[in-house]
């Protein structure tokens, strides 16, 4: 099987896990490493037996695809020096430093036939992956980000940097637009906004609303979603999915055991219980997973699992919340 030839440009905290994860990958030859600082790449190559290049350029010509995990100021101009040399990218969250750059690298992509993923990682949580099995049709998200503060994160509002993951799974899971924003937020110790609440409220009736903190003392990666017949929570820090889903009297649960704590409830004749449910949760690497569909997009012709579209997409609702913040100080 022919392996594809890859390299990580930007190898600090996020690009150090991206070049471990593929020199281990069967599917790919990890060529080389490129990064501003020298010694970094220097060290991270020869910890994993591959180059470290002295220039982009160089990365450019031995690379057939790429990952991007340089600050999000300058994922712009390294991605199009890629595409334009028709190399494949997997660009870390969010995909460009504006949506208007988003939408220029997806013209580009498309004119020389390139493939752009892009780093939404918690696509590949495995508490997503565990709630495949439930028809999801939520009326209401709720979601709560939170993290202490990181200096090297500090060129982009938390909007950028936190917020826009849930964003991208609330977009996924709602399959509608959104036609409403409202959101304040407040800069507290960088520049930029640095803790955040929006509202959405979606074409399809969906509400969620959403928080997210880089000043919290105790991380927090959760999500609820509330649906007709059922309730799911979802801990992506620890991997826990808790589910409660009405069923009828007689109608088996494939996972649960009666809720008691919370009754039962009767609709004129007819019974309904409520049962809590805990799938079954897979132990996976989440950036292993979407190098894995990074590299088999490519090599296997498969479908793009985070494309571009979503990406900027994400990247355009981030950029309306941002704006209802500044106007609304």
């Amino acid at each position: 099987m022919k392996k594809l030839k890859i390299s990580v440009v930007g190898v600090g905290h996020l690009g150090s896990i991206h070049a471990r994860l593929w020199a281990n990958n069967p599917m790919v030859e990890l060529v080389g490493v490129r990064d501003i600082i020298p010694e970094r790449a220097n060290n991270i190559a020869q910890e994993y037996g591959c180059q470290a290049f002295d220039s982009l350029e160089e990365t450019i010509e031995k690379s057939e695809a790429t990952t991007i995990a340089v600050p999000t100021s300058i994922h712009y101009e390294i991605a199009k020096e890629f595409i334009l040399q028709g190399k494949h990218c997997l660009i870390e969250k969010p995909i460009t430093n504006t949506y208007q750059e988003a939408i220029d690298l997806i013209n580009l992509a498309n004119l020389y036939n390139v493939r752009i993923q892009v780093g939404h990682v918690e696509r590949f949580n495995p508490v997503i992956k565990a709630i495949d099995v439930y028809r999801i049709e939520p009326k209401f998200i709720e979601a709560h980000r939170l993290g202490q503060f990181k200096p090297r994160a500090r060129d982009v509002s938390v909007i950028h940097d936190l917020m826009i993951h849930d964003i991208d799974l609330i977009l996924w899971l709602a399959k509608s637009k959104p036609k409403n924003i409202d959101a304040n937020g407040v800069a507290v110790l960088s520049d930029t906004i640095d803790i955040a609440n929006a509202r959405l409220k979606f074409e399809n009736g969906l509400t969620a609303n959403i928080t997210s903190s880089r000043i919290s003392a105790h991380p927090m990666r959760k999500m609820r979603i509330f649906q007709k017949d059922s309730y799911i929570s979802l801990d992506f820090n620890e991997h826990i999915v808790d589910v409660y889903k009405i069923y009828d009297d007689g109608e088996p649960s494939t996972y649960g055991v009666p809720a008691k704590m919370l009754g039962s409830i009767e609709i004129a004749t007819k019974n309904r219980n409520i049962f809590y449910e805990v799938p079954v949760i897979k132990k996976i690497n989440a950036i292993e997973e979407e190098q894995i569909a990074f590299a088999r997009s490519i090599l296997n012709n498969e479908p793009i699992a985070v494309g571009a579209e979503e990406a900027a997409n994400a990247l355009f609702v981030a950029e309306e919340i941002l704006m209802k913040i500044y106007n609304g100080l």
